[in-house]
């Protein structure tokens, strides 16, 4: 811990996640969309979130691509990069909870360890881990970005499911398989999940 650290204080505020997240007349959560690269995170996310928003929720997606554009573009890909990738994104993410909001968050976040982490920022029943599963195979098929044909021909390295190991989740909330459900359909499981919350 540097420090500057012991020079630093919680300050208290007068309005809280409960009094944000009351007058959006909603209950505050983040949605965890973890998986391999190519196996619907995005597409699904920015399906929920258009959903969520006709149903007056407001809402908020944090987008792995995205995030690298900006707040992380400093990081790289090897393991620690990625750790510090998760870390910073699960604190923007309690942020935006605090603020009242339904975030979705759509990183391949491989290391069960870091998902971990990240739920740990939650309070119980904030955070909701969704798995979204689809073989290799089936993710090298579509390969939307050409990066699993990069790294099979070695110009990427420690790429997810080639060379780099993605661990599955243990005890995800939920699980959507998009080889087997259209991505509308994954989506409405969740929305389904979402609103009996």
């Amino acid at each position: 811990m540097p420090d500057s650290s012991r020079n630093m204080f919680w300050q208290s505020l007068d309005v809280g996640k409960d009094a944000r997240s009351t007058l959006k007349g909603q209950k505050t959560l983040c949605l965890w969309f973890t998986g391999l690269s190519g196996a619907g995170k995005s597409t699904l996310a920015n399906l929920l979130e258009k959903r969520l928003h006709e149903t007056g929720r407001h809402t908020y997606l944090l987008d792995g691509d995205n995030i690298r554009q900006g707040l992380n573009r400093d990081l790289g890909f090897t393991e620690a990069d990625r750790v510090e990738n998760i870390r910073r994104v699960a604190e923007v993410a309690r942020l935006m909870t605090d603020a009242g909001l339904i975030v979705l968050v759509s990183f391949i976040s491989p290391f069960r360890a870091e998902r971990r982490m990240a739920r740990a920022l939650f309070e119980p029943g904030e955070f909701l881990e969704v798995f979204v599963d689809a073989p290799l195979a089936e993710c090298e098929r579509r390969d939307p970005k050409g990066l699993y044909a990069k790294a099979r021909r070695g110009e990427l390295k420690d790429f997810t499911g080639i060379d780099s190991a993605y661990e599955v989740p243990e005890n995800p909330e939920l699980m959507v398989n998009t080889q087997q459900c259209s991505a509308a359909e994954c989506a409405e499981m969740i929305i389904e999940r979402i609103l009996r919350a």
